[in-house]
């Protein structure tokens, strides 16, 4: 059926077309041989084929505008006419007996132009004529077309103000009349279509007043273009009855549009003076009415008017702009009870945007808005529409985008109320807004009240919210929200150190509640920030509480007492809180290295039993989580390496930490792995900067068991190999010796390296060592060292004369199974056991050689 009617309609189209295209023949012959009579009989005939109703807007439209390009013609010739002596009257009464009214009243507008062009009459009268005779057409469609045609012709002469045509003194008032009347028909025109034909066609119908719209809008662009429209005649005449119309027209197509061309056409100060003229008629308007949309779009014109220049501000205080907007959208909800919350909250966000663009300094005005947004969102708890949480996320960025700064968002008290109605995803969406702002802005956030405001904002992001914690969530998702979590933890900053010892448990309280997964991204960035908190304290010289005029020495150890305090009472508490974090954090090598950093951190703030209770921490975790090899490898090293550093330990607690590690380091998987963390180890018992931890003996017992695990491991490879394996382990043991003998270490002498050279330079000759070439690279290295100690000189060359490297160098060089002495030329032995190795006090034996 459809189908049918369509092609029905082209059949119309084609009909009409091909009958006006044959009429328009005959009348340019006739105008082309100066016929006026025969001219204006096919122009009549011509613009019958108007008078059709099969067709729909859309095709009596190309039917219109292929009548009106034949009109201009007409027009042309009606002048030429009129300079060849016909009297315009005579043409004017002449085409008025038409036998159709349609062609008739089109005849009427093509030679009323030429009539006001003429002069002859004022062109108010003309054109009151013409407007009142329109009205012989009350058919919706054709009336429509004949009266855009009107105001076409005659939008050039309008008696508007500076015009050629203008008139006596109320020549605007006639040109404002006859361009509102032209609209006030053709808007009961347009509304009158929805009324015609059967239900069921009523898409269709309002699909095809849609294609018409513009017909009737355009006549409120020519109001708008009359300048001698001011604001006065716009307040008094203009609006009033524009909005009379709009409002008694009852339709709501009609009623969006002609609101809608009302805000975009006219001016904005305008807009401004009228606005309680304006925003009355919304009240007033169909429920169906998109009213958001359109007073949305006022406040947003507004809103760039306000921004175009600060010298219009002062307009908007004076006229109390926001007040009446507020209450204007409180009686357009009131009045439509049945508004979807989507619509209430853009209309809030609307106004949001314009009371931060007009008035940034009126918090009040701002936290006023997103009160009434949150009263009228009272009951319905979490929004799950995507688009209305799209719109609250629009209405809480406003702020940011404005301000810059979360510290000025943050004192709007109904911020956070609003934020509890999104659901758990938008929830996070508008936390990492937040987040990504204070980056932007490097907005600096000192104080713990604001930061415990702060937290409860992005809480979406720093734990798991009802119903949140089954949700299955994107892991690359999931890393990124930490890290923007952890660099803010790390942006948050006192200088006064009691405040920012606030702020650290602030922060403690809301990341600890954040589960299992959390807890290594937003654990680390805390820790280190009371470590820095830690060392200003310690690193304070002058009074942190102030300073006074007057110092005295009960003064200054009142000031040190308090500062002593303070720093203990920060590092000894802040213990006792980072222990119970980090024992929660899923991943023991994190903890163990964070246990590791504050036990440093005490350590330099002289705190013994809080830097033992860290290490004691750190080993309790190795010993019952750490179960990975390699991380066990990883983890021995970093305890050593901070150990070794500690210089606040007494004896007592240095030999049972010391201990502890050592064994830990006997206890590894893989021998060489063993042999490299013992002899570390030996830089336990040998500290340059502190002179009671040099204790050469235990650096020797350390070295000669790295010695006895790397014997044990060329053992096994050799057994399950057939080959001893690398040297490397050996040589690493040498460089090791020739450190402590550098250091002055007494148990250290020439005899021992010596013997451990001529070790390592038998094990490379052996034929069952394996080829590295990393390790004779190694060795090369290290004897190259031993020369250029020598040639330095002085007390250090003195010290390595009496290491025989050179043999060593010609045997690595060129391997043979003995050495020549250069003094007597006789062969010199080379050890081939770990026996030969001694220092005076304990040799080695290798077993199974």
């Amino acid at each position: 059926m459809i189908a049918d009617g369509v092609e029905d309609e082209e059949k119309w189209l084609a009909a009409g077309i091909a009958g006006l295209q044959q009429n328009a023949f005959y009348m340019h012959r006739a105008l082309d041989s100066n016929n006026l009579r025969d001219a204006l009989k096919y122009s009549a005939q011509m613009l019958s084929e108007l008078r059709t109703s099969r067709l729909s807007p859309h095709k009596y439209y190309a039917l219109y505008m292929r009548a009106f390009d034949e009109l201009r013609k007409l027009e042309m010739f009606f002048k030429e006419e009129t300079r060849r002596g016909c009297s315009i009257v005579d043409l004017y009464e002449l085409v008025q007996h038409a036998g159709n009214i349609l062609p008739r009243l089109y005849l009427l507008c093509t030679v009323g132009s030429v009539y006001i062009k003429s002069k002859e009459a004022p062109a108010k009268d003309v054109l009151k004529d013409l407007v009142e005779m329109c009205r012989g057409i009350q058919h919706p469609v054709r009336g429509l077309f004949l009266r855009s045609y009107l105001a076409q012709v005659s939008r050039d002469k309008l008696p508007d103000i500076g015009s050629e045509y203008e008139g006596d003194a109320d020549t605007v008032v006639d040109a404002v009349e006859f361009v509102l009347q032209n609209f006030t028909e053709m808007n009961k025109l347009w509304v009158r279509m929805q009324h015609q034909g059967p239900a069921r066609e009523k898409e269709k119908r309002e699909k095809e007043r849609s294609e018409l719209r513009d017909l009737v809008g355009k006549n409120l662009h020519v109001l708008s273009q009359i300048e001698g429209i001011d604001l006065d005649m716009y307040k008094d005449t203009v609006l009033p009855r524009v909005l009379e119309q709009v409002v008694n027209c009852k339709d709501e197509i009609a009623q969006y549009y002609l609101m809608d061309c009302i805000i975009q056409v006219f001016p904005d100060e305008y807009h401004l003076q009228t606005l309680d003229v304006l925003l009355g008629a919304f009240p007033q308007l169909q429920a169906a009415v998109d009213i958001k949309t359109v007073l949305s779009r006022l406040m947003e014109r507004l809103s760039n008017y306000a921004a175009s220049s600060a010298d219009v501000l002062p307009e908007f205080l004076q006229v109390e702009a926001f007040a009446k907007l507020n209450n204007a959208i409180g009686k357009v909800i009131e009045a439509q009870p049945d508004m979807p919350i989507l619509g209430v909250i853009t209309l809030y966000s609307s106004l949001l945007t314009f009371t931060l663009h007009v008035h940034p300094d009126r918090l009040d005005y701002a936290d006023q808005v997103l009160g009434a947004c949150v009263k009228k969102l009272s009951g319905k708890g979490k929004l799950e529409d995507n688009k209305e949480t799209k719109q609250i996320v629009a209405l809480l960025s406003s702020p940011l985008d404005k301000y810059n700064d979360i510290v000025t968002t943050l004192k709007l008290s109904n911020y956070p109320r609003v934020l509890e109605y999104l659901d758990t995803e938008t929830n996070k969406v508008m936390a990492t807004v937040i987040i990504q702002s204070i980056m932007k802005n490097k907005t600096r956030i000192s104080t713990a009240d604001r930061v415990e405001a702060l937290f409860e904002l992005i809480k979406g992001l720093i734990k798991d919210l009802d119903g949140d914690a089954h949700d299955e969530v994107d892991e690359d998702d999931f890393k990124e929200e930490q890290n923007s979590v952890a660099r803010l933890i790390q942006l948050l900053h006192n200088d006064d150190p009691e405040e920012m010892f606030k702020i650290i448990c602030t922060v403690r309280k809301h990341i600890l509640g954040g589960g299992p997964k959390r807890l290594p991204f937003t654990v680390p960035p805390l820790v280190f920030s009371s470590l820095k908190l830690v060392r200003q304290l310690q690193g304070q010289e002058e009074n942190p509480f102030g300073e006074e005029e007057s110092t005295t020495p009960k003064k200054i150890f009142q000031l040190l007492n308090q500062a002593s305090h303070l720093l203990q009472n920060c590092v000894q508490t802040y213990c006792l809180l980072t222990v119970e974090s980090l024992s929660i954090i899923p991943a023991p090598e994190l903890a163990l290295q964070l246990y590791l950093q504050c036990a440093e951190a005490a350590n330099d703030c002289d705190l013994e039993p809080v830097a033992y209770e860290f290490f004691t921490q750190a080993y309790i975790l190795y010993e019952e989580e750490i179960s990975d090899s390699r991380a066990q490898i990883t983890a021995i090293h970093l305890i050593i390496g901070t150990l070794q550093r500690m210089h606040v330990f007494g004896v007592e607690n240095r030999d049972t930490l010391t201990h502890k590690a050592t064994g830990y380091s006997a206890k590894l998987l893989r021998k060489p792995d063993q042999c490299r963390a013992v002899y570390a180890c030996s830089h336990l018992f040998w500290v340059d900067d502190q002179d009671n931890v040099k204790d050469g003996e235990r650096v020797l017992l350390c070295l000669k068991r790295a010695l006895r695990i790397a014997n044990a491991a060329q053992q096994m490879s050799n057994a399950a190999r057939g080959s001893t394996g690398s040297v490397t382990l050996f040589v690493e043991i040498l460089n090791k010796y020739l450190y402590f003998f550098e250091k002055g270490n007494p148990q250290i002498n020439v005899a021992a390296i010596q013997s451990l050279l001529e070790l390592v330079t038998t094990e490379m000759q052996s034929d069952s060592s394996t080829p590295d070439p990393a390790a004779d690279a190694f060795f090369a290295s290290t004897l190259k060292y031993i020369e250029f100690q020598k040639q330095k000189g002085g007390a250090v060359g003195e010290k390595y004369e009496p290491i025989k490297a050179w043999p060593c160098i010609r045997s690595f060089a060129d391997p043979v199974p003995a050495f020549e002495d250069p003094g007597n030329g006789g062969p010199v032995s080379v050890p081939k056991t770990l026996t030969n190795i001694t220092n005076g006090k304990l040799s080695l034996k290798k077993n199974g050689r």
